[in-house]
């Protein structure tokens, strides 16, 4: 259900509840704006389009989304995406992509695949996090220590130009760099209800205009911000472009959606509210539709915004408007101040931002508890999401954990043969008889092709003398196409031993499917038993 429509009925839109929205909101609207121009500038935008990114996709997500406390805009992890695809095909390029991304989360919020992200597992989520992480502090070295542009596509090849260029950083940046991130260190120490990168920005910003050194401003870089609202500018959409732009579009709708579900996922966890994750889908789809059409480009749910939100006492997706309308005033108001801002330290600010995203606690304590084959699947993400590509990470990450878990649930099936002493005290009857020659086994686990082997291989050395073959299914919940086939096999090899097979105690579920598939018929239905009790009577 649409958040803004739950948050009505729940009573949550009265006048009891404004007070604690609005201040949030405010709140987190002062907290995006530093964020919102460094997320942009290092996406290869300009900054005002990170702010008109924040404004649109921010009150668009509260309205539509799914999500109660939901805060979205431009955010970190869509770093690494969007500056490929702005140094491929320019802006527009991006805005195109972010189009069509829209349109995708669309489609998957109408299809109902909300459910279906939240399932990639942990390592996967931690590898490419972790390595975006890594990514965006590199990343950020240019602006902080004040080098010059850095002309290279994959990350090896950055990293080495950095360290070749790196001794001729410029030291007023690096050093007003460095007093940036230890006011963003100490700042919520001093100052606990005063967002830290706001701190840390005014305070970079006064020094600069004081002293006005010759480093990198948002001024001299891009000509500072204008001081107006985003107007309606639809990007030049070419067709065979957008052909070249599916790929870009899939990628910034499938990390957008795990984005924002891991950050509605978080909300519910620290506000005990539940989301609807379809209809979260289709409120970034919505999002992403009309922020290039305002000038601004990707977004997704932001996890640290969304946090401040809740922390400060939000309800509501009012908070999430509120959040927009503040960073409306502060481009009507206060944009010509922000030319002084110093680009090394929006790079100081991402620094901690890509210290927080990389999670490296729980990088490390993955890496010394997890089981070994997970770690594999951690580590291979991670170094694919850094030296490679996070589409390619992703989906490798997330083959390579469904493999395992396959073999897991595989290991899991059991196969065991029952004496007749054992039947005779599970049943409680001592009358009851095994019949001359017959084999039991009981089976336990989904009976998929990953087991099928399995069971091929401890029934593959079936002897003449077996005159009864019993299957105890019980404990089998599910068969698929190959348990079916394997059972069909089993019974050709029977038929050739003279052997009688025997299905015992098989869930309605799981008899319909043999059923179905022809089984029952080929064995006859008095080959199918209720209850082991049974089977001296069969």
């Amino acid at each position: 259900m649409i958040a803004i429509l739950e948050a009505k009925r729940a009573g949550l839109l009265t006048k009891a509840h404004w007070l604690n929205n609005l201040l949030s909101g405010v709140i987190v609207g002062v907290v995006a704006l530093p964020l919102a121009m460094a997320f942009a500038i290092a996406s290869g935008a300009k900054p005002e389009q990170g702010l008109y990114t924040a404004i649109v996709a921010g009150a668009l997500t509260s309205l539509f989304g799914g999500s109660r406390l939901q805060i979205a805009g431009p955010t970190g992890a869509f770093i690494v995406i969007l500056s490929g695809i702005t140094a491929k095909y320019g802006i527009e390029g991006l805005q195109v992509a972010t189009l069509m991304a829209g349109f995708i989360l669309l489609a998957m919020g109408f299809t109902r695949m909300g459910g279906v992200i939240k399932y990639i597992p942990d390592p996967v989520i931690v590898g490419f996090t972790s390595g975006i992480g890594v990514i965006i502090w590199v990343g950020q070295w240019k602006d902080f220590f004040g080098l010059s542009p850095v002309p290279a596509e994959h990350f090896h090849q950055k990293l080495w130009h950095l360290l070749e260029a790196f001794p001729h950083f410029n030291l007023a940046a690096t050093l007003l760099g460095l007093f940036t991130l230890a006011v963003l260190i100490v700042s919520p120490k001093v100052f606990k209800r005063i967002p830290a990168p706001l701190v840390a920005m005014v305070a970079a910003t006064t020094l600069q205009a004081i002293f006005n050194w010759d480093i990198a401003t948002i001024g001299s870089a891009f000509g500072g911000i204008p001081q107006a609202l985003p107007s309606f500018a639809p990007p030049n959409m070419d067709f065979a472009e957008m052909l070249q732009l599916i790929g870009p579009a899939f990628t910034i709708a499938l990390l957008g959606a795990i984005e924002s579900l891991l950050s509605a996922v978080v909300a519910d966890s620290m506000a005990g509210t539940r989301h609807d994750s379809n209809q979260e889908l289709i409120g970034q789809g919505i999002a992403n539709i009309f922020a290039p059409l305002f000038g601004g480009f990707a977004a997704t749910g932001a996890i640290a915004r969304t946090a401040t939100n809740i922390r400060n006492g939000a309800s509501s997706p009012i908070s999430g408007v509120i959040h927009a309308l503040t960073l409306v005033v502060i481009v009507l108001a206060l944009a010509p101040l922000a030319s002084k801002i110093p680009l090394c330290a929006l790079a100081a600010i991402l620094f901690v931002v890509a210290y927080n995203m990389s999670e490296l606690h729980r990088f490390m304590h993955m890496v010394r508890t997890a089981p070994r084959p997970d770690v594999a699947v951690l580590l291979i993400t991670f170094l694919l999401t850094v030296f490679g590509d996070l589409v390619i990470a992703v989906n490798i990450g997330v083959l390579l954990a469904a493999l395992l878990f396959m073999k897991r649930m595989a290991d899991a099936v059991s196969i065991e043969q029952q004496s007749h002493d054992t039947l005779q005290e599970e049943i409680e009857d001592v009358d009851f008889k095994l019949p001359q020659g017959a084999v039991v086994y009981a089976l336990e686990g989904p009976f998929f092709f990953g087991a099928a082997e399995r069971l091929e291989s401890t029934l593959e050395n079936i002897h003449s003398h077996t005159d009864i073959l019993v299957l105890r299914m019980s404990r089998v919940p599910i068969i698929d196409a190959t348990g079916l086939q394997t059972l069909w096999d089993l019974l050709d090899t029977c038929k050739r031993h003279k052997t009688r097979l025997i299905l015992c105690e098989v869930r309605p579920n799981v008899l319909e499917k043999i059923r179905r598939a022809g089984l029952v018929g080929k064995m006859g239905q008095s080959n199918i038993l209720s209850h082991i009790g049974d089977l001296t009577a069969a």
